[in-house]
């Protein structure tokens, strides 16, 4: 079931594959990520709307969170599993912006409690108009044959089934107009030998939202993507603990760096307004330059 975040809950810092907490706190990286340019100008073109975003506390869900509500957004619902500090600040910066916002903790791997946010969504803001499943864990694995059942389940889970189960609650009340986003990755595209099981699933967004979108295009409810190369979030220093490696991110694109956050959330702004109108299963690659054919 969900919960509010300003119920008080004892969490461990173990993710539910085991190892280090995934995603990663952003209140303890530094640098910390830039959430929105100083100089964004919102232009209210998500007016009035609603909209749903998993893994939401931090990283790329907050940006876009934000990017959403300085885009004149109604009301937003911050989905997350315990981070509740960062939680918190999301809100935060989401009621600065002049919107509204209510969190709700709990693992989207879990089928009720996907519908549980989309029924307290509705409770509070009463319509929907925008998914954005973006909630994501990985699991650094050298070696293939060392990838557990629970690590593969865990990761699946997360990462590609709570996408089934989050558009399956928030369809029935989705009108013509409407869009689905689907965060997958630069991964599902070239592979990463030490993230195979992470890269798959982010394959099968892919597929997911091809599939969906050529389903719901009679009902005129856009599903498309967005397949970030590196970025600067929490997730990178929670796989990538040693300094080095965490240094050095980003440096193999062709622009030899990493994003922030900022610079992918208006992707998620152009798929969810009236300007990204006539795009349909289609996947944006704010990636840094990396080419792709797939």
């Amino acid at each position: 079931m969900a919960t509010f975040a300003s119920t008080p809950v004892t969490t461990g810092k173990q993710s539910k594959a085991g190892g280090e907490r995934q995603p990663g706190l952003e209140h303890e990286m530094n640098p910390k990520p830039e959430v929105i340019r100083s100089n964004y100008e919102g232009a209210n073109k998500l007016a009035g709307t609603v909209a749903i975003i998993t893994g939401a506390d931090s990283g790329i869900g907050r940006a876009v969170a934000v990017h959403f509500a300085r885009e004149g957004a109604k009301g937003i619902t911050i989905a997350y599993l315990d981070e509740h500090k960062d939680a918190q600040e999301t809100k935060r910066m989401v009621e600065e912006e002049g919107s509204q916002a209510i969190l709700i903790a709990g693992d989207v791997g879990d089928n009720e409690h996907c519908k549980s946010i989309v029924e307290l969504t509705l409770k509070t803001f009463g319509e929907l108009s925008c998914l954005v499943n973006n909630a994501a864990e990985q699991h650094i694995c050298n070696d293939f044959l060392d990838i557990t059942r629970k690590q593969l389940e865990c990761t699946f889970r997360t990462n590609i089934l709570s996408y089934f189960f989050m558009a399956q609650a928030a369809l029935p009340h989705l009108k013509a107009g409407s869009s689905i986003i689907n965060t997958t990755s630069v991964t599902a595209y070239k592979g990463m030998p030490q993230l195979i099981d992470y890269s798959s699933a982010k394959g099968a967004i892919v597929s997911f939202t091809r599939s969906l979108a050529i389903n719901l295009a009679n009902k005129d409810i856009r599903v498309n993507g967005v397949a970030p190369g590196p970025i600067w979030t929490p997730l990178i220093p929670a796989t990538f603990p040693e300094e080095a490696k965490v240094e050095k991110f980003g440096q193999e694109v062709p622009m030899e760096r990493s994003a922030q956050p900022s610079e992918v959330a208006p992707s998620y702004v152009f798929l969810a307004s009236p300007d990204g109108s006539f795009f349909n299963g289609q996947v944006l690659h704010p990636n840094g330059g990396t080419v792709i054919n797939g």
